[in-house]
C-alpha cells in the first residue's frame, strides 16, 4: 500500500521526540505553559519563544521544529504582532490516528 506524501511528512514529523513534546504539550497548553501577553493559548496557540523555552533549545532549532510540523498538517500557526502562535489542527489528528490504525491493524493478525 502506498503512502501519500501528506501522510509521510505527518509520519516523519512525529518521528522525533521533541516534535512529539510539542504535540503533547499543546494539547493542554494552559498545564504546559505559563500565561503569555498577547494571544489566548487555547484560542490563539503558543507563542514559539515558550514552546522554546520549554524545550530548552535555540530559536533557531525550535524555528525548525515547528515548520516542520506546519508544513506536514498538524500545527496551525497565527501572527499576532510580531509574534507567531502554534496549536494543534485536531482534525488532522482525528484522521492520522485513523490513518495510522489503518495500517497497524494487519499487524495484530501476526501471532
Amino acid at each position: 500500500m502506498m503512502m501519500s506524501d501528506h501522510f509521510e511528512r505527518q509520519v516523519r514529523a512525529i518521528a522525533n521526540p521533541q516534535r512529539l513534546l510539542i504535540l503533547d504539550w499543546l494539547k493542554a497548553p494552559r498545564v504546559h505553559f505559563r500565561p503569555q501577553v498577547d494571544g489566548d493559548l487555547v484560542d490563539d496557540g503558543v507563542c514559539a519563544l515558550l514552546i522554546g523555552e520549554k524545550l530548552g533549545l535555540s530559536q533557531p532549532t525550535t524555528a525548525q521544529h515547528l515548520k516542520i510540523l506546519v508544513d506536514s498538517g498538524l500545527l496551525i500557526p497565527k501572527r499576532i504582532k510580531k509574534w507567531t502562535f502554534y496549536r494543534r489542527d485536531e482534525p488532522v489528528f482525528t484522521s492520522l490516528r485513523k490513518m495510522l490504525g489503518d495500517r497497524l491493524s494487519p499487524l495484530d493478525q501476526i501471532p
